[in-house]
């Protein structure tokens, strides 16, 4: 069997922050030697905003990244981590390639979203704008938690609860996100699809940038 594109190991081996709600980080979690043949393979993304999958085309290699992050190797883990049970709770998984100026509003995700995870594919990120970060509140980007590398590979996931605030200043340019979320059922994947497609095909017809906050 071929190895996994994803260091599950690093996972499980990186504590769980608790406070003020359940997050964690891991540097790398896209395995360094895989990653070259997975941004080749990535998905040409060229308008701000989120993408699903099924509207886009891909390699190989981005393929077997994505099989992995919503395998069920990848699934126990989390439910392990989190404790969680994800038994019959369907993943939805879109991609990012640019950002735009107004991207990056303080938000929630939506209660219909149990688990968040964001893996970002860029290299190394020079920018100070950008960097998502998890927030005590609302209304203030920098009262911050702790702020995510948005470069090499790096995993942010966190439990999706009523005070997991995030946002980012400010960033306009390339930056590549993957965002894999269990939703509590497949009404959920219908609808996101649906709307999701709906936006991506004005934005591609107009051409301009739409605010996205996931």
């Amino acid at each position: 069997m071929a190895a996994l594109p994803i260091d599950l190991d690093a996972f499980n081996a990186t504590p769980l922050t608790r406070e003020p709600f359940p997050f964690l980080m891991v540097p790398r979690f896209v395995r360094p030697e895989t990653m070259a043949a997975i941004n080749a393979d990535y998905p040409l993304v060229s308008h701000p905003g989120s993408f699903p999958l099924p509207t886009l085309k891909y390699g190989p290699a981005f393929r077997d990244f994505i099989a992995a992050i919503q395998g069920p190797d990848f699934a126990r883990a989390v439910e392990k981590k989190l404790d969680v049970n994800l038994k019959d709770r369907p993943t939805m998984v879109t991609a990012r390639g640019v950002s735009a100026a107004r991207d990056g509003q303080i938000h929630t995700d939506s209660r219909t979203k149990l688990i968040t995870v964001l893996i970002y594919m860029n290299n190394e990120w020079e920018a100070k704008t950008g960097r998502l970060r998890l927030l005590r509140g609302p209304t203030d980007l920098d009262d911050v938690i702790a702020e995510v590398p948005p470069d090499e590979g790096t995993l942010l996931i966190f439990k999706n609860e009523p005070n997991a605030w995030h946002g980012f200043h400010p960033f306009e340019g390339p930056r590549r996100v993957i965002q894999l979320n269990w939703v509590t059922d497949r009404g959920v994947v219908k609808r996101e699809q649906t709307r999701h497609r709906v936006s991506a095909f004005f934005k591609r017809l107009r051409g301009k940038p739409v605010v996205e906050r996931m």
